[in-house]
C-alpha cells in the first residue's frame, strides 16, 4: 500500500512539475512571439503565440483568451482570415475582453461571406462603441453586399494561368505593351522563408509577347531592382522610363520599413535603384506608388496627419526630386486603409479601400477628379471585379477597358493571384424622340443640344423621329426640340458617373401651332370652376411649354359635354377657362398671351387619327356631335364625355 502511495505522489509531483514547465515555455513563446510583433514579422510571431496556446492548459482561461487574441491578430495581419477569425472566436469564447474583439471577429465573418454572424458581432461591439464608422459600415455592408452580387455588372473575370505560380502573384502594371508584376515564387532573391509572410522574399518579374500576341515565360528584372529584401508593385512615369517600386528592408532590431526606389531605364536594362526622399521622416512606411498623367507620384503611408491606418497621399515630381506632400483628405482616405494606387491613361484613380464598406476585405475604387467641383467623385466598383476578399491593383491595358488585377478570393492560403477583367467601354448616351403631341413622328424638326462644359451643337433626327448623342457626366445639358408650324418643347438633363453603358431616354412632344392641343388631366369640382389638387401637373407642364415659347399667345378653351342647357354650359365652362387662365397668370404668364373662351357643348370635338386609334369604335374626321354620341353605346358614350 505504501508502494502505491508513493508512486501515486511521485504521478502528481510529475504532473505538477510538467504543468510548470509547460507554463515557463509558454511563458518564453509568447515573450518571443511579442518580439517578432514588435518588429512587423507576423508569420514569426504567429507561429510563437500559436505554440504559446497550445502550451497554455485549458482552464487558465484567461490566459488561453489573451493568447488567442495574439494568434488571431498575427493571421489578420497576414491575411490569413479563416485562421484569424477561428482564433478570435477562441479568444471570444474564453471571455477574453479586448475592446476590438468583436469588431475584428466581424470583420473576418464578413470576409468569410457570413453576414448574419458578421452584422451580430458589429452590432455587439456597437451596443459598447456607438458610433464607431467602421463597425457601421461594415453593419451596412452585411445588408447590401448580397444585393451587390445578385446585381453582377457587365464585368468578365477570371483567373490568368500566365502569371500565377503556386504562390503569390500581386500588383500587375502595363509599362507599354509589357507587363510587369509582383512574386513569392521560387526564382525571387532573398530568404527562403520571410517572417512577415512565411513565404519567400518578393521581386518583380516582367513578361512579353510573342509574335502571335501571347505572353512567353517571365523574366525577373535583375538585381538592379531585385534584392535579398521584399520588393514589389511596380508603376512607370508617363515616358515608361523610370521604374517606382516598394522595397521592404529590415533589421532585427528595428521594425520593418517599407520605402520607394526608383530605377531609370538604361538601354535595355534598368539603372541601378535609389531611395526616393519623400519625407525627413525615417519612422513611417512609403509604399505603394502610381505615376498619375499630370506628374504627381501617389503613394501609402502610415504618417502622421492621415485620416486612419494607412492613407493615399502625393507629391509633385520635379525632374529628380519631390514637392510637397498633401495628403488626399476625406473624399479618398478614411479611418480604415487606402492602398494600391494605380491610374488609367485618362486620369481615373483606382485604390483599394477597407473603410468603405464594400464587400469585404479591401475593394477596389474608382476616383474621378471633377474640376468644376474641385473634387473626387468616388464609385464603389461592382461585383465580380470586388469580392469578399482582397482586390486591389488593378491596372488597364492602354485606353481599353480591360487588363488585371489582383485578389486573394477563393484562396484557402490567403494568397493573391492575378485576374484578368474585361467590361465593354462605358459610354453614356441620350436616346429622343421627336414626334407631334398625337403622337406621330416629325422627321423634320431638328434638336439643339447645350452643354454648360461648351458643347453646342445641332442635332438631326432620323425618319422615325429620333436620335442618339453621347453625353458627359456632371455636364449640364439642355436639348431644344423645334419643329416649323409646331411649339419648341425643352428637356434637362445632368448625368452621374457610371461603371457601365447606360441610355437615357427623352421625350419631345411638339404641340401644334395651327391644331388645338388637348390639355389632359384638368380637373375641376363638380359641377364647379374650382381646380382641383390633382391638375397642378398638367398646369405646370403648361406653364413650362408657355415659358419655353414667349412669342406665342394662346386662347384656353373649355367645353363641356351635351347634358345641361346651353346657357348653363357657357357660363360653366367660361368659369373654367378664366380659372386656368388665372392660375397661368399668376406663374408667371403675361397675362396679353392667354384668353379664356367658354363653348360649352357648341363646339363639339373632331375625331382625329390618334384618337381613332385609341378607340377603334370611332373613325377619323367624325365630329362628337350629340346625336353622334346618342347613337353608341352606353360604355362608348362615357368614353366620348370623359
Amino acid at each position: 500500500m505504501n508502494r502505491i502511495r508513493k508512486i501515486v505522489h511521485l504521478a502528481i509531483v510529475v504532473f505538477i512539475l510538467a504543468l510548470v514547465n509547460t507554463a515557463c515555455n509558454s511563458e518564453k513563446n509568447l515573450k518571443k512571439g511579442d518580439q517578432y510583433w514588435a518588429i512587423g514579422e507576423y508569420y514569426n510571431a504567429s507561429l510563437e503565440y500559436a505554440k504559446a496556446y497550445a502550451k497554455t492548459p485549458a482552464n487558465d482561461k484567461e490566459k488561453r483568451g489573451m493568447v488567442a487574441y495574439k494568434v488571431a491578430e498575427a493571421n489578420r495581419k497576414m491575411n490569413y482570415y479563416a485562421k484569424a477569425q477561428a482564433a478570435y472566436r477562441n479568444a471570444v469564447r474564453y471571455k477574453y475582453t479586448d475592446t476590438l474583439t468583436y469588431f475584428y471577429l466581424a470583420e473576418m465573418e464578413r470576409y468569410n461571406k457570413e453576414y448574419r454572424q458578421a452584422a451580430r458581432d458589429y452590432q455587439l461591439f456597437l451596443d459598447k462603441h456607438p458610433g464607431h464608422k467602421l463597425s457601421l459600415r461594415g453593419l451596412e455592408s452585411c445588408e447590401e453586399a448580397p444585393a451587390i452580387k445578385e446585381r453582377g455588372s457587365a464585368y468578365t473575370v477570371k483567373m490568368d494561368k500566365n502569371f500565377n505560380a503556386n504562390y503569390a502573384d500581386f500588383s500587375p502594371a502595363f509599362n507599354g505593351e509589357d507587363i510587369y508584376f509582383s512574386s513569392t515564387r521560387r526564382d525571387c532573391n532573398g530568404d527562403d522563408v520571410n517572417g512577415v509572410t512565411g513565404m519567400k522574399s518578393g521581386d518583380i518579374f516582367f513578361m512579353q509577347k510573342d509574335d502571335k500576341g501571347r505572353w512567353k515565360r517571365y523574366e525577373a528584372v535583375g538585381e538592379t531592382v531585385n534584392s535579398k529584401y521584399d520588393e514589389g508593385t511596380p508603376a512607370f512615369s508617363t515616358d515608361g522610363k523610370t521604374m517606382y517600386f516598394t522595397r521592404c528592408r529590415w533589421d532585427a532590431n528595428y521594425p520593418r520599413m517599407a520605402e520607394i526606389y526608383s530605377a531609370p531605364r538604361s538601354d535595355a536594362a534598368w539603372g541601378e535603384a535609389k531611395l526616393c526622399e519623400l519625407a525627413k521622416d525615417t519612422l513611417s512606411s512609403f509604399a505603394h506608388p502610381a505615376v498619375s498623367p499630370d506628374g504627381f507620384l501617389y503613394f501609402v503611408s502610415d504618417m502622421p496627419g492621415g485620416m486612419g491606418g494607412l492613407d493615399l497621399w502625393r507629391a509633385e515630381i520635379t525632374g529628380g526630386s519631390f514637392g510637397a506632400i498633401e495628403n488626399m483628405g476625406p473624399q479618398i482616405n478614411t479611418e480604415g486603409d487606402e492602398m494600391f494606387p494605380t491610374f488609367r491613361p485618362n486620369g481615373d484613380l483606382y485604390y483599394s479601400s477597407n473603410g468603405m464598406g464594400g464587400l469585404g476585405g479591401l475593394d477596389i475604387y474608382r476616383a474621378r477628379f471633377d474640376s468644376l467641383t474641385n473634387e473626387w467623385e468616388v464609385l464603389h466598383m461592382p461585383y465580380p471585379v470586388n469580392s469578399n476578399g482582397d482586390d486591389f491593383g488593378m491596372t488597364f491595358n492602354g485606353e481599353l477597358n480591360q487588363g488585371y488585377f489582383a485578389s486573394n478570393r477563393a484562396n484557402r492560403k490567403g494568397w493573391d493571384k492575378i485576374y484578368s477583367f474585361f467590361c465593354p467601354e462605358v459610354v453614356q448616351t441620350v436616346k429622343g424622340w421627336v414626334y407631334e403631341q398625337d403622337g406621330y413622328e416629325l422627321p423634320a424638326g431638328v434638336v439643339y443640344m447645350v452643354g454648360d462644359d461648351g458643347t453646342n451643337t445641332k442635332v438631326l433626327l432620323q425618319l422615325d423621329g429620333s436620335f442618339e448623342v453621347e453625353i458627359k457626366p456632371h455636364v449640364k445639358y439642355l436639348f431644344l426640340a423645334t419643329c416649323e408650324g409646331y411649339m419648341n418643347y425643352k428637356q434637362e438633363i445632368c448625368v452621374e458617373p457610371a461603371l457601365e453603358s447606360e441610355q437615357y431616354v427623352l421625350q419631345f412632344p411638339l404641340p401644334s401651332l395651327n391644331i388645338p392641343v388637348l390639355v389632359r388631366n384638368v380637373f375641376y369640382d363638380f359641377d364647379k370652376a374650382t381646380i382641383t389638387p390633382q391638375s397642378i401637373p398638367a398646369l405646370e407642364g403648361l406653364v413650362g411649354l408657355l415659358k419655353q415659347n414667349p412669342s406665342i399667345a394662346i386662347e384656353l378653351s373649355s367645353h363641356c359635354d351635351y347634358r345641361g342647357s346651353d346657357e348653363y354650359n357657357i357660363k360653366l365652362s367660361q368659369a373654367r377657362a378664366e380659372s386656368v387662365v388665372n392660375y397661368l397668370i399668376t406663374h408667371g404668364i403675361e397675362k396679353a398671351r392667354v384668353v379664356a373662351k367658354g363653348y360649352g357643348k357648341s363646339r363639339p370635338k373632331i375625331i382625329t387619327k390618334k384618337f381613332a386609334e385609341r378607340y377603334p369604335f370611332l373613325n377619323a374626321g367624325d365630329t362628337l356631335t350629340v346625336e353622334y354620341i346618342k347613337a353608341l353605346t352606353p360604355e362608348q358614350q362615357d368614353s366620348c364625355n370623359a
